[in-house]
């Protein structure tokens, strides 16, 4: 399977993203989490609108899964939702470096089971007019990683 970078850069985290502009952009916030890898999982996704309000809250338990298909989850989640809003505009952040530098083509997916995730979260980009996508540390992740938490409590 050829895995095909949708930025310019592809060495760079801070490569070029799809489509010409993030103005006005959605942001949607994803966290993924498992506990014990693999072990109970739940993915948390925050977006807001482009004034930075918060608009919707997703979060899902995926049964038993690893952290890296619990990233994805949250990812496809955004997409989803960005695709059935007919939002043209997605910036996403993310605490996952790998997730991030898989979608950039930095690194390549070599997981069989995230390949498949991988290929179907490029297909939904396609579909939007922008998108972009970057690393952010913990601490600026506390909402998302919030629902994932409250999700695997629940589960208890």
């Amino acid at each position: 399977m050829t895995q095909k970078s949708l930025f310019k850069d592809k060495d760079r985290d801070t490569a070029q993203p799809r489509g010409e502009s993030g103005a006005n952009a959605v942001i949607a916030n994803i966290d993924g989490g498992a506990r014990g890898n693999p072990g109970p999982a739940a993915y948390g996704v925050v977006i807001r609108n482009s004034e930075g309000k918060v608009v919707e809250e997703l979060s899902e338990y995926l049964g038993l899964q690893t952290n890296n298909f619990a990233e994805y989850s949250g990812l496809l989640a955004a997409l989803d939702y960005a695709l059935r809003e007919k939002v043209a505009r997605l910036k996403v952040r993310s605490d996952s470096e790998l997730l991030v530098r898989q979608m950039k083509g930095v690194y390549k997916v070599k997981n069989p089971a995230l390949q498949e995730l991988f290929a179907r979260a490029q297909s939904l980009v396609r579909k939007l007019e922008h998108f972009s996508i970057e690393h952010v540390f913990r601490e600026q992740n506390r909402e998302a990683d919030r629902l994932v938490n409250a999700v695997l409590d629940n589960r208890k």
